[in-house]
């Protein structure tokens, strides 16, 4: 065999082991790219159900809060009782008859009950400024209720507000007439602590909603 011949098998040899080489190469990085590409679909698939985990984490599950509810209607039905007693027991001194039918309401608006100087005292001392039917314990109380009642949802805000009102539109027509100067006081200011806790809880809201979008 010639030189030329030895060259031509030699090139011809190393031109196959060389395709060889290429296609195995070749084959490598496609299948390093097929393992990229199902990393890279996994890593998203771990990250959006992490992300969606935590979305539902910081959903904010909204309940009453029976046990306030249930504390306050107890303690105004205690208090509601104890002050018709006491209206009775009066009007059993001056001589009157008080059954179911006895408008309570009506005589105390018409000043046609005589209180003694110690209930008077007492009453006074209860509708003070800082005494159990006061403006602002009252109205605390109201506030309480609504917050409890709407387990402190914002968007049961403004239903609570409407509520208020319509009780102490309820409470005008039993009472018979214009509620006493205290009363009208504490709606206003049982209007103004729910209007600055819906304030409150919108601005928190937003907030949330904000850092939700930057962790995005």
């Amino acid at each position: 065999m010639s030189v030329n011949g030895i060259t031509d098998v030699t090139q011809a040899y190393d031109n196959k082991n060389t395709s060889k080489a290429t296609k195995t190469t070749k084959v490598a990085q496609e299948n390093s790219a097929v393992n990229t590409k199902q990393k890279e679909s996994e890593a998203t698939s771990a990250a959006v159900y992490e992300k969606t985990e935590q979305t539902v984490d910081k959903k904010k599950i909204y309940q009453k809060d029976t046990a306030t509810i249930d504390r306050l209607m107890a303690e105004s039905e205690k208090r509601s009782s104890q002050m018709r007693d006491l209206v009775e027991k009066m009007l059993l001194k001056q001589g009157q008859t008080v059954n179911d039918s006895t408008d309570i309401y009506s005589l105390l608006r018409e000043g046609k009950v005589q209180v003694d100087p110690e209930t008077r005292v007492q009453a006074q001392a209860d509708i003070a400024e800082d005494g159990y039917w006061g403006v602002n314990k009252t109205s605390d109380r109201l506030v309480s209720f609504a917050m409890a009642l709407s387990g402190s949802d914002p968007s049961k805000a403004d239903d609570m507000i409407a509520a208020v009102k319509k009780g102490f539109e309820a409470a005008t027509k039993a009472w018979g007439g214009d509620l006493p100067q205290i009363s009208k006081d504490t709606l206003d200011a049982t209007i103004k602590k729910l209007d600055s806790w819906k304030s409150s809880l919108q601005s928190e809201f937003t907030s949330q909603a904000g850092a939700s979008k930057v962790a995005e």
